[in-house]
């Protein structure tokens, strides 16, 4: 017994991507199933949603000088991560089923990397967008005052960080010297690293969680303390706002993550027990679709985002639209002033600061 535990934790990087798929009993179809065309279909057009709908975002707040602030190249750096998402799950659907025994051991960690690298960057920027919430209204900002330079130094971290992410498996935390630590749902990944990974993710599920929570309770505590100087109607639609953005945010992502959290901390824990291998692909395709969601969320609730995609589709389609069009959305929107901020903070009476007042309801606050 000593010895046959010896041979299976020796390091051979002889075996190749087949002999680790027949090892854990995850078998490689020799021709396409149905179920398999079929998902490979709707992956292929999540993707192909999910690159158009980022690069939308991505060229609106590139174009639209009042998006030109740290939420919103967060917001952008998102859309970029996301939009590597679809290209990534896009290489995947194209290196699967019976593609995948003529994958060398090199080319399955590339294929896997990607994923953890875009998905993890989309996480990330998840995260980063819920602390610059956190931080701009608790200390009631319309926009962050984090500089450019701070800004980059983030976007460049969240980068870093996916990539080793990516890279942690091929390069040293995979199964190639401890057969028996196998995943059955990626057969050359080290179990534990699965439930590593599906730990980390669910620990800033519940940050993102704490984080919104509070801002939920401390906008309505300054609010009942504001109403006396506002309407009832205004003081309930800004909560029911709130609550509603609060809720879709926290609602897509467990909607759809939990499902591949889930599977991935089973195949972790149970191995083959779990069955993880019947259901894991569409569990990949419903964590795919936050990348989808995400612009949705945070760019598609934005009225003054809706307006540049509306200018945007309407260059593509060679149309003039209305003379309002006509302009740039650059010339149209020109950067919102940061020094009426305090007046409207502090003052709900239009007598105290007019000209903000005017202003206001053209103001686009992102996400939360």
């Amino acid at each position: 017994m000593a010895m046959e535990s010896s041979l299976w934790s020796t390091c051979d990087y002889s075996h190749n991507v087949t002999f680790f798929y027949n090892l854990v009993g995850k078998k490689i179809s020799e021709e396409w199933a149905p179920r398999d065309v079929f998902v490979i279909g709707l992956g292929l057009t999540v993707c192909l949603i999910v690159v158009l709908a980022n690069l939308m975002v991505m060229a609106a707040i590139s174009m639209n000088h009042r998006f030109h602030f740290p939420i919103y190249y967060l917001l952008g750096n998102m859309a970029a991560a996301d939009l590597f998402a679809g290209i990534a799950y896009a290489n995947l659907m194209l290196h699967t089923g019976p593609w995948t025994s003529t994958l060398t051991k090199e080319q399955w960690y590339i294929r896997g990397a990607l994923i953890d690298i875009s998905l993890t960057a989309s996480v990330a920027n998840l995260l980063a967008v819920a602390v610059e919430r956190h931080q701009t209204i608790i200390t009631m900002q319309l926009h962050s005052k984090m500089t450019k330079r701070r800004v980059v130094l983030l976007i460049v971290c969240i980068w870093a960080v996916s990539i080793i992410m990516g890279l942690v498996p091929s390069l040293f935390w995979n199964c190639e010297c401890d057969l028996e630590d196998c995943s059955t749902v990626a057969p050359l990944y080290s179990r534990r690293f699965l439930i590593f990974w599906a730990a980390l993710n669910l620990l800033t599920f519940f940050i993102m969680v704490a984080m919104y929570t509070r801002i939920f309770f401390y906008v309505r505590y300054q609010i009942s303390h504001m109403s006396q100087h506002s309407s009832e109607i205004r003081h309930r639609q800004t909560v029911f706002n709130l609550m509603k953005t609060i809720s879709i945010v926290l609602g897509a992502f467990v909607i759809c993550w939990m499902p591949g959290l889930v599977t991935l901390l089973l195949d972790g824990l149970l191995g083959k027990a779990s069955h993880a291998n019947a259901y894991e692909k569409f569990c990949l395709v419903i964590a795919e679709c936050n990348s989808l969601v995400n612009p949705i969320i945070y760019s598609l609730r934005d009225e003054e985002m809706r307006r540049t995609f509306k200018w945007i589709l309407c260059c593509l389609c060679g149309r003039e639209g209305d003379k309002q069009m006509e302009l740039s959305p650059v010339e149209m929107y020109p950067p919102l002033p940061e020094e009426a901020l305090g007046c409207v903070q502090k003052s709900e009476d239009p007598a105290v600061c007019p000209e903000t007042n005017n202003k206001e309801s053209s103001w686009t606050t992102p996400g939360v």
